[in-house]
Formats: structure tokens, sequence, C-alpha cells
């Protein structure tokens, strides 16, 4: 059964007055605040978002695609922190925009995926039937499909065939588009199971019943009463797919496959880097650790939010 949070007692001159009861957000971030690891994990993850987007005050994307071959492979030092890699390019300064690159890529990637999953998840769990079957059965059928198989063949076939793209001063390699496009829509399956399941349990409670009652449109419904209600599990989901989406990019830029030169990401930085492996190893050593704290950071900060959104998962 749910916790529910006593309401405050507050000590003044005439006595003790009752405060009043805290709201669900307010019990949430309460719950949040005492798992440290979470909360740690939580100032890390935006110190990395600082680093990565704050980064680009300090050094130019210019200033990070620059090469120097005659300073090339030199290991970390006071003019270059992170070293320099295989034509003299500073490594610090790449791993800022490869970290945009790689960040907005899982967070896109996970818009994509909740627009697709929530909309098929919540029309099959609302109406049922025939189109709660043909959803379900095609749901399926994308799930049996090897994701990172997938998304090894679609990217080899559209490199190079998709123009680059200009946003806000900054020129994108086209298989970007081409990768958030591709993880977004094989990513989506697990949650259409979810929130079909939340809206097959809360259709049947009452003030659904109550607002059907009162002519409300379907849509409303939907979006306005059952949706709110079904936001834990949706945004736990998001979180660790923002992960997902991080680590498949870095798995196809290793092998080369992913996004392309000149857009630098923390993954295609790693591929120049298997041949210098013993001899040069802070070529992979600060892209690859970097993608270790990203990913570790928003899984524990995943967890601490399936704590904090659903209280029955843990004492208070």
């Amino acid at each position: 059964m749910t916790t529910i949070e006593p309401p405050a007692r507050i000590g003044l001159a005439g006595g003790d007055v009752e405060a009043p009861p805290l709201s669900p957000g307010q019990m949430a971030w309460r719950r949040f605040r005492r798992h440290k690891l979470a909360m740690a994990n939580a100032v890390l993850l935006i110190l990395l978002f600082v680093y990565s987007f704050g980064g680009a005050f300090v050094y130019s994307e210019a200033y990070a695609n620059y090469n120097d071959t005659t300073k090339r492979l030199q290991p970390p030092s006071w003019e270059h922190p992170f070293g320099t890699d295989t034509i003299g390019r500073d490594i610090l300064a790449r791993t800022i925009y490869g970290g945009q690159i790689s960040l907005l890529i899982g967070i896109t990637a996970v818009l994509v995926q909740l627009v697709i999953g929530i909309l098929i998840g919540a029309l099959a769990g609302y109406y049922g039937g025939l189109l709660d079957s043909l959803l379900m059965r095609f749901t399926e059928a994308v799930l049996t499909i090897p994701g990172l198989f997938l998304l090894l063949i679609m990217a080899k076939y559209f490199t190079g065939k998709v123009p680059d793209i200009t946003l806000l001063g900054r020129t994108y390699s086209g298989s970007v588009v081409v990768i958030v496009l591709i993880i977004g829509l094989t990513s989506w399956p697990r949650l259409a199971r979810i929130v079909r399941a939340e809206f097959l349990a809360l259709k049947e409670n009452d003030f659904i019943t109550a607002a059907r009652a009162t002519g409300t449109p379907n849509s409303q419904i939907i979006f306005r009463h059952i949706l709110p209600n079904t936001v834990a599990p949706i945004v736990v989901t998001a979180t660790l797919s923002v992960a997902g989406a991080i680590i498949s990019e870095a798995y196809i830029s290793f092998l080369g496959l992913g996004v392309q030169p000149p857009t630098a990401t923390w993954g295609n930085m790693i591929t120049g880097s298997t041949n210098y492996i013993e001899g040069a190893p802070w070529l992979w050593f600060f892209p690859g650790l970097l993608i270790l704290l990203t990913v570790l950071s928003i899984n524990f900060v995943g967890d601490g939010l399936r704590d904090a959104l659903d209280p029955r998962s843990r004492p208070e």
C-alpha cells in the first residue's frame, strides 16, 4: 500500500500548527533526496552537461577540428590536458563537442521513442479489442528485430546519402539524423507495452467512468486523465533509454558506421585509437571515461527516479 507522508508540525508561539500536506511532486523530491547515490550522480550528470555545452564558450569548434601534424600523438600536458590525436587535434576540445552530439543523440532518439511508444501504447490500452491486437502484434514484430543489427545495416546503407545539416551555426553530418531516427524507431516497443499495461489498469477506475458519463471526449480522457497517471514508468524508462541510445551510438561509431567526420562524438573518437591501445592510451581513455560516467550516472538517476516516483518500491 502506498505510504502517505504525514503533515509536518510547525512549532509556533501559540502552539503546534499542522503544515499543509506535501504534494505528490514534493513527496517524490523528498524520496529522491534520500537516495544519496542518485543525488550524487544527478550532480555528476549536470557537471557532464556543463562540461559538454559550457565548454563551447572556452574552446571554439574550429579549434576542436584544427589539426597540426607536428603535434600528433602528444601525451597529456599543460597545453593539451587530454593530449592530441593522430593528426594533432586537441582531444579535450573534441570531447567537449563530441559530448554535445552524443548527448543530443541520446535525448532526441528518446523523444522519438516517447512519441511513438506513448501513442501506440495509449491507443492499444484504452480502446482494446481489434485495435489492441493489431498494434500489439506490430509491436511484437518490431521487438523481434535485433536493434543493433538493424542499426548497423541502416547506418551502412545511408552513410553519405543524407546531406549535412546546419543548425544554430554548426554543421552536422547527415548520419546524426539517420542514427537518431533508427534508434528512436526501434526502441519504442518496450515503452509501448508499459504504457498499454498502465492504461489497461487505469481505464477501469471510477474517475475514468465518471469522465465518460459526463461526455468527456476520448482524446481528453487519454491525454488529460490517464496519461498523467502513467508519468512514473514513462520517466524511468525514458531516463534509462537515454543511456542505451548513447551506448548504441558509441557501438556503431566505434565500428566506423556511426556519425561521420567532421562531426565528433565520443564513440567515433575511440575509433582512431584501435592501433594505439598501448602506445597512446589517452586516445581512448578520456572519451571512454566520459561515456562510462555518463551512462552510469544516468542509470543511477533512473534508479533513484524509480524509487521516488513509486514509493511502494522501497520503504519510507
